[in-house]
């Protein structure tokens, strides 16, 4: 007998074709049939009359590392039918550290006072989150920032020879500890620092041990092509497999920029780079407010940085930064950047910089500057947004088959310890975005083709075999879905709003959503690579 049969539904199996007519049954977590099932026992039916049952959605690109270890349930991602998790990105990841206060630093969302860091390695990392209730799987990169950190502490200057073999040796650790992957953020301090030598002789331990290299490039809007050949020479170099992270060029990027990075990576395809890249379905980038600051105004830690911008010759130096992350900071245009978390202007939170400016009476860009400020020990999480992306970029893009889809986000919820964080304007709903405005409403590509972008392509690159399609034998990771009604209702006004049309959820076979509610299982489990 069958544990669990879900009937009547379309099945779309991950693999991009048409979809077809069948039951599913699962058995002891894993797919037993498809067909017809009508006159098979089984303990449990579920009606999927009339939905689209997939595999579980696998959100390739996530910042999740220190939410997920301080409230594992996920919520914002169940609830728009994400089984699979892959944080670690951009080159952040909570290990390995020295210490706690590295894990402060290094962790996108954290909180004082919510989890105790009893890990300094990477292995460490996977074990406590194995010990939490999880409502996805996970699957986590080890971050080169991370690595450089625990190694050059703020010191702003590339590893010496000496430095640089211990990175190595933690990379390697990382990787037989479980790291699925290894990620870069060269836009980032102390990303930023490192030479392409020494990030290919880093790759290149990723290549022998068979893992992905996602990297955030160096640059995307002026000089775009730098920071995607860059990526591609590091990856040909080290003969690794290259997972570009959301390539759409950003504002102040040539109008041709997306048609000639797509370009580039067919040719490197075509000289035999394994490369392939992923889009985050909408307009809108976000990042650190630090991120702006010049590198040397970022070096010393989070005290000597504020000594820095509590000097007004120091700040105006800061302010005639040539090359801020954000082109919309130099153009001025201020009305495209939202304020998206903030531990002590909470009642900022949705209004723009023009605005807040505006509330202040002052500059823009100082008002930004003296948020940082206030924010004391704890800058490095001040959050903003901005309207930085292209529209038609995005779909330009999304009309390659290697491009998958990512949210580019944090797992969160609206209640509990992490109600007050927001990880980017799509957070709770960027996979039904996805299926609602590029698949339904535009027809950017079928349903179909759509399902796999968030399946078996992610799954292919991570090299996950029993996940992201559904076939006899793999994992019970199902979504079932209404793709007449799935939607997002996140703006900027109103972030955490779940998204709808989510009928069932499943991971490992339990159902996490039923009837298009949250259930109180939590079934996720760690995901390690060796």
């Amino acid at each position: 007998m069958l544990d669990l049969i879900i009937q009547g539904g379309t099945v779309h199996d991950g693999r991009g074709g048409d979809g077809i007519r069948a039951d599913v049954g699962i058995a002891d977590g894993r797919i037993q049939e498809i067909g017809d099932l009508a006159d098979v026992p089984a303990a449990d039916r579920l009606d999927a009359d009339g939905l689209t049952v997939a595999p579980g959605f696998i959100d390739l690109h996530t910042h999740s590392d220190f939410t997920l270890a301080a409230d594992g349930r996920a919520q914002s991602q169940v609830h728009q039918g994400v089984t699979t998790e892959v944080i670690g990105q951009c080159g952040f990841s909570c290990a390995p550290v020295n210490d706690a206060l590295d894990v402060a630093i290094m962790a996108p969302g954290f909180t004082d006072g919510m989890i105790d860091v009893d890990w300094t390695t990477f292995s460490g990392y996977l074990d406590h989150l194995d010990k939490i209730a999880l409502g996805v799987n996970v699957a986590a990169f080890v971050g080169h920032g991370t690595i450089h950190r625990a190694v050059l502490g703020d010191e702003l200057r590339p590893a010496d020879d000496d430095e640089l073999d211990t990175m190595k040796g933690l990379l390697e650790d990382s990787i037989d500890g479980g790291a699925y992957g290894f990620s870069s953020g060269l836009e980032y301090w102390p990303g930023s620092v490192a030479t392409p030598e020494q990030m290919s002789e880093l790759t290149a331990i990723a290549a022998r041990k068979g893992v992905l290299y996602a990297t955030h490039v160096r640059n995307r809007d002026q000089h775009y092509d730098i920071g995607f050949g860059e990526a591609i020479s590091t990856a040909r170099t080290a003969g690794a497999r290259l997972q570009i992270s959301h390539i759409q060029p950003k504002h102040g990027a040539p109008s041709y920029a997306m048609e000639h990075a797509i370009e580039m990576v067919d040719a490197a395809r075509q000289r035999g780079v394994d490369v392939a890249y992923d889009v985050i379905p909408h307009d809108w980038s976000h990042t650190r407010v630090m991120a702006i600051l010049p590198q040397w105004a970022q070096e010393g830690g989070v005290a000597a940085v504020g000594e820095r911008l509590r000097d007004p010759t120091v700040r105006k130096r800061i302010k005639r930064n040539p090359r801020p992350m954000w082109r919309l900071v130099s153009d001025g245009i201020w009305e495209k950047i939202v304020l998206m978390q903030s531990g002590a202007n909470i009642e900022l939170v949705g209004k723009n910089f023009a605005q807040i400016g505006a509330l202040r009476d002052c500059d823009p860009y100082d008002a930004a500057l003296d948020l940082l400020l206030e924010e004391g020990e704890h800058m490095s999480h001040l959050m903003w947004t901005s309207q930085s992306f292209s529209e038609a970029d995005i779909r330009l893009a999304l009309g390659q088959s290697e491009c998958a889809v990512i949210s580019d986000t944090l797992a969160l919820s609206p209640e509990g310890c992490l109600k007050h964080h927001i990880g980017s304007l799509s957070g709770y709903g960027w996979a039904a975005r996805f299926l609602q405005h590029y698949v339904r409403d535009h027809r950017v590509m079928s349903l179909g083709e759509g399902v796999r972008r968030l399946t078996a392509l992610p799954a292919a690159r991570l090299g996950i075999t029993d996940r992201g399609t559904l076939q006899r034998g793999a994992c019970a990771d199902i979504t079932v879905f209404d793709g007449e009604r799935i939607a997002s209702h996140c703006d900027v006004h109103e972030p955490r709003r779940f998204a709808t049309g989510i009928a069932h959820v499943l991971v490992n076979g339990v159902a996490s959503m039923r009837d298009g509610h949250r259930t109180d299982a939590d079934a996720g489990r760690v995901l390690r690579s060796h």
